[in-house]
Formats: structure tokens, C-alpha cells, sequence
């Protein structure tokens, strides 16, 4: 029997699914033909859900330590008395160091509204710190709308008719690959392919052009595009003058930039800057799809703000096949009813997700004594790891972690809460990368002995006393209250029984949003941004890359963690078959990095700077720059040697949004000795 679902991973395409289910087993998972965006297809990573939720090493029956911390080693429990150890240690580190000394931690684990947000009415009920989940994407998001504002961006199917596409910063044939096909169409058109990355990824060995420029200098490229398309006349004046505010200061900034002086900053030539703002400023609909790449600097607000402002330039969003997008989606909207943040004590600390380490290890009055992870694998993800991973080891640290299976946070816990996998719950998804929401069923009953996370936190409120109705709400009630509350517009005229039967149904929003205006303070693009300069920030795009302070000599070269084609962030470590094909953590080295440092082929190496260190088998290729390491994908350290990569990043936040900066590492690499081999024992591939 097939059965309609969607994929809740973290990702802009979130797909329509069909899962073939035979006695109670999913035996295979492929694309949803009649989904409008995703069409019938699906990535590689997503083949494999059938050994995601069936793996014989998932987790299945709740779990007590009884070794060490981090020792992995623990013994089953009835729920009755996972929950009810859970509940008396919450209550024990409220009334021993206040509500405070919890924190939870939740992610994009899984991206359904009702289970995602299902922890947060029962913290906010408790009074725990509150989690300032801005890890990923605010930075971005901040940037963008202090040029155009929020809301929706140009819809990705627009570009089909485009003649020039730039692709900033996303690797498209691996993070948002239902977008490749309305590219290609608009290249059987006749239209150009520009991608511009700091490494050749599988989207630039596609592209018609490469821009490969050093990493956090996007906006230094930006501002160059500017001073070529205003010294050129390349702009249309009536946009500028209408629609648009601070033209006359952005045009002296950019002439701080001409093409020679972002060549030196970018690592690229002249004349292919020149060349790439003319295409820009000529083309009949140029259209550009950011990415997250260059908003994971320490002035990644900023890129993305300049990269943002371009289209205005030429009023790309007049123009059928042009525009810009960022995100999509967004309907509906949080749901007060569920979330209760009105059940939060005035005055509760927030905790910014980025500073784990230090939270775990030196945020006082009150320490945080108790730590509840779910939807997370912070032990992998989150950056400075070696600081989190000695947070996680303290003793005196009651941690508990919903999990499917072992993963590095998990070997941590006091207790591990054997969760439901998404095709075992109900849930509404919306996305980010269309404009279309569906409502997903259970495809099998929870495996083994494990449950969905509302009725983990359901049972933890009974226990606790709580007697808001919010607790005692059931999947399908969730989900009906996010429906009737949904006050966004982009629901007006919504089929809500196509959606309840499952179908994926569109919301209401037009491909060219930016047609009805833009929703900054002015109403207009706003080149000069009053409410930047408010904050203390520069009002005006500025290319001056922010570089990692904790380099210098010691630390020459940059250091990149994109997605790797087979991991999405740590996920899909857990599948055995994926974990084989990835073959274990690489890292691009460049020839001449390699030879400098007597580096061969193959070889293992240790990647570190003053945060710490991992290893990797090196892979050298001109794909990277001389001054740039790239390790693609986020191995769980306890599956593959190395320790992961996230012990080289920092936890300096972005200059907007309080992002963490992912992309802005400075490091040095070194050969590490071979171990001896048996003779005729073959070298590593």
C-alpha cells in the first residue's frame, strides 16, 4: 500500500513523499508525482528513509546511564520510569536553583509545526531559559530585510524565464535541487548560468560561469556590480527614483569599490567582475537565488543586505523571469494557543543557541544544571564542540535527550526518550523554498516501544501538575488550532479540505511578491537603511570582510563546512549504507597548500587552530582555492574518527541576526603519520 507523506528534514524543498508500507514495514520511499513543486523526484538521502526508520540500531525503549558520562553505555527502562525520573529532576533543579537551570535545546530536527514546537508551552509553563534558536538562518533573514523587508521573495519557478541566473552562495543540485530544473529551462532558452562560490561544488561544474571568490567577501563583490552598473548607466532611473531611498549616499560608497579594488579583496580578476556587472546590468530579467553561504560570516547580515539590493539597480522585479529569492513560503503562521508564551515569567534569561559551550560550562545565577535536548544533535552541530562536549560530561549535569539513535549528544544523557520518526506522527509542514503546505498522516505506528514528541511532553505535564488545556491537546487538535488561527494572509482562499485529505495546496501569494511594494520602514528598497543605522550599525552596504580574529600567522587559511551531497547538516549519519558511500570526513586542500606542507594524496591529516582539531583524509584538488579548506558535511564523531569539524568553529555571532558565523575559521593543516601496515595491506582509498 502506498501512502502520502512529506519529508520534515531541513531543507528548502520539502518534498511531497509516497511510502509503500507492507506489514506495518516501509519498504520504500519514493517522490509524489502530483506534488506540484517536487514532481515525483527525491534526493539520494531520502531513498534511504526506509533504513532511517527501521535501522536496527534505532533506538527503541527508553534508556538509563549507568557508566560514565559520554561512555555510551545504558540499560533499558519502563517509560514510567524515564518520565517520572525526568519530571522529579526538573522539579528538583527548579527548587534547588530556580527555573532558570533548565535549558532546553530543540532545532529543525524535524519541521513540522505541531512537533516542533511542542516543547515550547511546556518550558514556557516551567519557566526554563528560554532558547534563542537563531543558529541558521537570521542573518540572512536580517540582511535581506533591511534592504527589501520580510515576507516572501521572488517565487523560484519565476526564473524558468530568466536569461541570466546568478546562484550566490547555494550549491542548488545538492541543498534545493527541485530548483535545477526551472533553471535548465531557462538555459534551453537561451540564458546564462553564473554561479558564485568560494569552491567548485557540483552546481559551479555546471554553471556557464564560475566566480570562485574568497570566503566573506560577498559584499566587496556586490558593491563592485554597483559601481560598474552606476558608472555604466546600466540602472533604471525611474525605480530609483520612485521605489528606492539613499541612492545618491549608496552611490559614493560604491565608488570605493570599482572592480580593481574587489578584485584584490575577492581573489578574482578584473576584467571577470567587469564582465559578470555588465551580464548583470544587460541582461532582459537577471535573476539571483541566494543561499546561506555568505550570511555564515561575522558580516554575513551585511553580504546578504548588499547582495540584495541588486536587482533594484536594474528593477529586476519588473521584469517576467527576474527577481531575487531568499525564502519562501511562511504560512500559516506560529500559533499563540499552542506555543503559551504568555505562560513565561517576565524577565526569563534568554540563552542564544550558538553559545552552548559556554552555557554548558560557564553561564551562572543559576548554572544550568539541567539540559533537555530533542530535535538536536548539538554534540555535532553546534560550534566550539569541544567546549560543548565538556558541558555534556559534567557530572552534575542532568541531561535528558529525545533521539531516534545513539548519537554523540545521546552518549551524553542521563536519560535517553526513544522518539517517533516523522513517518509515525501526524503534522502540517510549510517550507521555504515554495509556496505550498500539506498536512501528513502517520504512515506506520511508532516502532518498538517509542512515541511522538507531544506525547512525551503531554506526559511530562501531567506529571508536573500542569492543567492547561494546551497539555492535553492531541495531534489532529494541534494541527486544527494552527489552522484556525492562522491569521496570515497568504491563507485567504486556502482548499482546507484539500488540505485535511493531504494534498499539497498553495498558498496565497504571488510569484512576484515584490510587485505589491516592499515592507521595510519606508515602503520602498531602502539603500540607506535608518533602522540599521539606529542599532549602530553602518546604514549603507559596506564590503570590508570581517576575517576570524583568532587567526593570524599562526591560522593562514580559511576553513568552509558546506553540505556534503549525502548528509543534511549531522542527519543520515545513522544510515550504515550512506555512511559507507560518504566514506568518512575529507577536506579539499588545494596543490599548492598540499605541497607546501608536504601533503599527499589521500593521507590523513589534523585540521586545528586554537578551538581545537579534527582529522580528515585529504583530497587535493584545484576545486579550492590555495587559502581555503573545505570539509563538506557534519560525521558524527563517534562513528568516524576526527572528532568533527565544529571544533574549529567559534560561537562569535553574526553582526545581525546572532547567527552563528559557520564559514569564518581560520586554521592550518598538518600531515599526520601513516600507522605501519602488514606488507601487501593496501593504502586507504
Amino acid at each position: 500500500m502506498w501512502k502520502r507523506a512529506v519529508c520534515t528534514k531541513d531543507c528548502p524543498d520539502t518534498c511531497g513523499l509516497l511510502v509503500r508500507v507492507e506489514n506495518g514495514r516501509i519498504t520504500q520511499v519514493k517522490g509524489d508525482p502530483d506534488h506540484p513543486y517536487t514532481q515525483g523526484f527525491i534526493c539520494k538521502k531520502g531513498a534511504r528513509f526506509p533504513e532511517h526508520v527501521h535501522g536496527e540500531a534505532r533506538l527503541t525503549t527508553p534508556l538509563r546511564r549507568t557508566g560514565p558520562k559520554g561512555s555510551g553505555r545504558f540499560a533499558p527502562i519502563s517509560w514510567d520510569e524515564a518520565l517520572d525520573e525526568v519530571a522529579d529532576n526538573i522539579k528538583r533543579v527548579a527548587e534547588e536553583f530556580g527555573p532558570e537551570a533548565v535549558l532546553p535545546y530543540s532545532y529543525a530536527g524535524h519541521m513540522g509545526m505541531v512537533h516542533r514546537n511542542s516543547g515550547n508551552a511546556f518550558f514556557n509553563k516551567l519557566g526554563a531559559s528560554r532558547l534563542d534558536q537563531t543558529i541558521c538562518g537570521p542573518a540572512a533573514t536580517a540582511g535581506f530585510k533591511a534592504s527589501l523587508g520580510g515576507g516572501p521573495s521572488t517565487e523560484i519557478q519565476e526564473a524558468a524565464q530568466s536569461d541570466l541566473i546568478v546562484i550566490w552562495g547555494n550549491n542548488t543540485l545538492v541543498t534545493n535541487v527541485h530548483a535545477w530544473p526551472h533553471f535548465t529551462r531557462a538555459r534551453k532558452n537561451g540564458a546564462r548560468i553564473v554561479v558564485i562560490d568560494p569552491y567548485r561544488n557540483p552546481t559551479a561544474r555546471e554553471a556557464d560561469t564560475h566566480l570562485m571568490l574568497r570566503p566573506g567577501t560577498d559584499a566587496a563583490l556586490a558593491l563592485a556590480v554597483m559601481h560598474v552598473l552606476i558608472a555604466e548607466d546600466l540602472v533604471d532611473h525611474e525605480f530609483i527614483r520612485s521605489k528606492t531611498v539613499g541612492f545618491n549616499r549608496l552611490r559614493e560608497r560604491a565608488q570605493e569599490w570599482p572592480p580593481a579594488r574587489a578584485a584584490e579583496t575577492c581573489g578574482l580578476s578584473e576584467a571577470d567582475i567587469t564582465a559578470f556587472a555588465r551580464a548583470y546590468g544587460t541582461a532582459r530579467a537577471p535573476y539571483i537565488r541566494t543561499g546561506w553561504g555568505p550570511a555564515r560570516q561575522l558580516a554575513g547580515g551585511m553580504a546578504m543586505r548588499t547582495i540584495a539590493l541588486l536587482p533594484a539597480l536594474v528593477n529586476a522585479f519588473a521584469k517576467p523571469g527576474g527577481g531575487i529569492t531568499r525564502s519562501l513560503g511562511g504560512a500559516p503562521g506560529k500559533t499563540a494557543s499552542l506555543l503559551r508564551d504568555d505562560l513565561r515569567p517576565e524577565g526569563t534569561r534568554t540563552v542564544n543557541m550558538v553559545h552552548l559551550g559556554h552555557a554548558l560550562t560557564e553561564l551562572a545565577d543559576p548554572p544550568v544544571m539541567l539540559f533537555y535536548n530533542y530535535l538536536s544533535n548539538p554534540a555535532a552541530v553546534a560550534p566550539q564542540s569541544a567546549q560543548v562536549m565538556a558541558g555534556l560530561a559534567r557530572e552534575d549535569l542532568f541531561t535528558v535527550v529525545q533521539e531516534l539513535y545513539m548519537t554523540d549528544t545521546a552518549q551524553y544523557a542521563d536519560v535517553i526518550l526513544p522518539g517517533a520518526s516523522f513517518l509515525e506522527v501526524g503534522d502540517i509542514y510549510r517550507c521555504y523554498g515554495h509556496n505550498y503546505i500539506q498536512i501528513a498522516r502517520p504512515v506506520i505506528e511508532p516502532v518498538g516501544d517509542s512515541r511522538p514528541t507531544l506525547d512525551i511532553f503531554q506526559a511530562l505535564a501531567a506529571r508536573m501538575g500542569y492543567t492547561e488545556e494546551v497539555f492535553s491537546l492531541t495531534e489532529e487538535e494541534c494541527i486544527e488550532r494552527i489552522l484556525a488561527e492562522a491569521d496570515s494572509p497568504y491563507m485567504n482562499g486556502v482548499d482546507l479540505d484539500a488540505l485535511r485529505r493531504g494534498d499539497p495546496v498553495r498558498l496565497n501569494i504571488p510569484a512576484n511578491p515584490f510587485a505589491g511594494g516592499f515592507r521595510t520602514p519606508s515602503g520602498k528598497v531602502e539603500f540607506f537603511s535608518q533602522a540599521m543605522a539606529d542599532q549602530g550599525l553602518d546604514p549603507l552596504p559596506d564590503g570590508t570582510p570581517v576575517r576570524d580574529p583568532e587567526g593570524g600567522e599562526a591560522y593562514p587559511l580559511e576553513y568552509i563546512t558546506p553540505p556534503h551531497p549525502l548528509l543534511l547538516n549531522s542527519a543520515f549519519n545513522e544510515v550504515e549504507a550512506i555512511r559507507e558511500r560518504v566514506g568518512g570526513p575529507r577536506v579539499l586542500i588545494h596543490p599548492e597548500t598540499a605541497a607546501a606542507r608536504s601533503i599527499a594524496q589521500g593521507t590523513t591529516v589534523r585540521v586545528f587552530n586554537a578551538r581545537g582539531s579534527n582529522t580528515a583524509r585529504a583530497e587535493i584538488t584545484e576545486d579550492t582555492r590555495p587559502e581555503l579548506l573545505v570539509a563538506e558535511g557534519l560525521h558524527w564523531p563517534n562513528a568516524v574518527p576526527g572528532q568533527g569539524s565544529n571544533q574549529l568553529t567559534s560561537q562569535r555571532l553574526t553582526d545581525m541576526g546572532n547567527t552563528c558565523a559557520f564559514h569564518c575559521n581560520r586554521v592550518e593543516v598538518e600531515p599526520l603519520a601513516e600507522p605501519e601496515r602488514a606488507p601487501g595491506e593496501a593504502q586507504p582509498a
